[in-house]
């Protein structure tokens, strides 16, 4: 059965670029992208950082914005729209939190790795490593 309702993590890799192209050309349903910030104390973020100082929560909000305007435009030359939702957190528990309570039947997603050396696959990997072993949904990992 095909799904209703498709999920696209976008932190702003070309893998999340390329999940989101993939999830708008498989699924002709409702998509909604979304980008998570992290705390700074929360540690590593695909999604950015954000902190106290309010230069740096500008900044990490200013690309944000660029995030998910780009994705818009991307839906758009696809003759498509997108829903965007922008959550402040830990990006897998964020991610999983928003599937369990927006009825999304799909997780579209970018994997990180490839030339990449042990230490990025082991920070920025370890998202779509949990989403796959915790979802209650199909999830597609694009590579």
């Amino acid at each position: 059965m095909p799904p209703a309702h498709v999920l696209v993590p976008l932190d702003g890799s070309p893998l999340a670029d390329e999940a989101l192209a993939e999830a708008l050309a498989l699924f002709d349903c409702r998509i909604t992208v979304l980008n998570v910030v992290t705390p700074l104390d929360a540690g590593m973020s695909e999604g950015g950082l954000l902190d106290a100082g309010e230069g740096r929560r500008g900044e990490v909000h200013d690309r944000t914005d660029r995030l998910v305007d780009r994705a818009r435009d991307r839906a758009s030359d696809a003759d498509r729209t997108v829903e965007t939702v922008v959550r402040t957190g830990d990006p897998a528990e964020t991610i999983l939190e928003y599937v369990a309570d927006h009825d999304v039947d799909r997780i579209v997603m970018g994997g990180h790795g490839g030339d990449r050396g042990a230490v990025a696959r082991r920070l920025l990997g370890t998202v779509a490593t949990r989403v796959v072993g915790e979802a209650p949904v199909t999830v597609t990992v694009v590579r």
